[in-house]
């Protein structure tokens, strides 16, 4: 028997987004504008943040937009920030970190109403801050990975469009995604689930109930809105995703299920298997260059081969 544990959750999850020291340098080579409301409201939570090179090229900026994890309930779009930083600071890209209502706050389809309204106001704002409205793509780890996988299948559907903000005109469509760990089909967690796994998805309080607003099991409806595989189409965004097989928090079997759903439907997928990761460790540096080439492929026209790989977790140092 599974027993719901949010507290542990919380803690891997704020682990997986510590982030990673920035040089000075790369500090000064970056403009950062904070807080911006997308949804034309002053709630905290529908704010993106900005960060623009210093010095750049004059055509347009491709655009790389991070949507955070945190389980819906906890995180916050500042911890994005170092994510997309080292994009930012080549010059050859614009960035964007995504805050959204909480489960707390508001529940499904709150999340993704926000995620669709951030996009937009990046194309409504694009020749404001010379940002290329035709490519834009996004990563997001974990409830993030999620999110990011909503908006590569959901492109366009009124439903999860949602009509927040005043630019609604605009499209939602982002051109590639990259999936960490995130959730699809939310009714199989518990059942996939690695033997050590302590968490119960199906419980009333967890994560996964809480953002649906029941216990997922009596809503199944509800969570088929939620669940990225229910508006995959052949026209969907190319997709990286990343997976570790030992992950005790998101089982490795959620990205196993979107890749079936995408090869089904002939839309460009690549997974990459970190043999032995968990939810977000060990897996070394080699994903974060696969990101940096999957973005450089689909957003700046560097063109490469690409194939699904297996790469072993690296191993914890041990305490001392």
């Amino acid at each position: 028997m599974k027993h719901h544990s949010i507290p542990v959750l919380i803690a891997v999850l704020a682990v997986v987004a510590a982030t990673q020291f920035v040089s000075a340098q790369t500090l000064e080579s970056i403009r950062l504008v904070e807080d911006i409301p997308y949804a034309d409201t002053d709630n905290p939570r529908q704010m993106l943040d900005l960060m623009l090179p210093v010095e750049r090229v004059d055509k347009p900026l491709p655009v790389v937009v991070f949507i955070h994890g945190g389980g819906w309930r906890n995180g916050n779009k500042k911890g994005g920030q170092n994510r997309i930083r080292p994009f930012v600071a080549s010059g050859k890209y614009a960035g964007v970190t995504v805050g959204y209502r909480l489960s707390g706050e508001s529940q499904w389809p709150s999340q993704i109403h926000d995620c669709k309204a951030a996009i937009r106001w990046i194309r409504a704002n694009a020749k404001k801050h010379n940002l290329d409205p035709d490519r834009i793509g996004v990563w997001g780890t974990s409830a993030g990975g999620h999110l990011v996988a909503m908006l590569g299948t959901s492109g366009d559907v009124p439903a999860m469009d949602g009509s927040l903000g005043s630019h609604n005109a605009y499209s939602s469509r982002v051109t590639c995604v990259a999936n960490f760990f995130g959730p699809t089909n939310l009714l199989t967690m518990n059942a996939t689930a690695i033997d050590i796994a302590r968490l119960d998805h199906d419980a009333p309080d967890s994560p996964e109930s809480l953002l649906i607003g029941g216990p997922i099991q009596e809503n199944p409806d509800k969570v088929a809105t939620a669940n990225p595989i229910t508006y995959v189409s052949p026209d969907d965004s190319p997709f990286l995703i990343v997976h570790g097989t030992l992950d005790p928090l998101v089982s490795f079997n959620q990205s196993e299920l979107l890749y079936a759903a995408l090869e089904e439907k002939g839309v460009e997928k690549t997974l990459i298997t970190v043999e032995d990761g968990e939810h977000g460790r060990g897996f070394g540096t080699k994903p974060t260059e696969l990101v940096e080439a999957f973005f450089d492929h689909h957003l700046r026209g560097n063109k490469i081969s690409w194939s699904d790989q297996t790469i072993q977790a690296v191993p914890r140092e041990p305490r001392r």
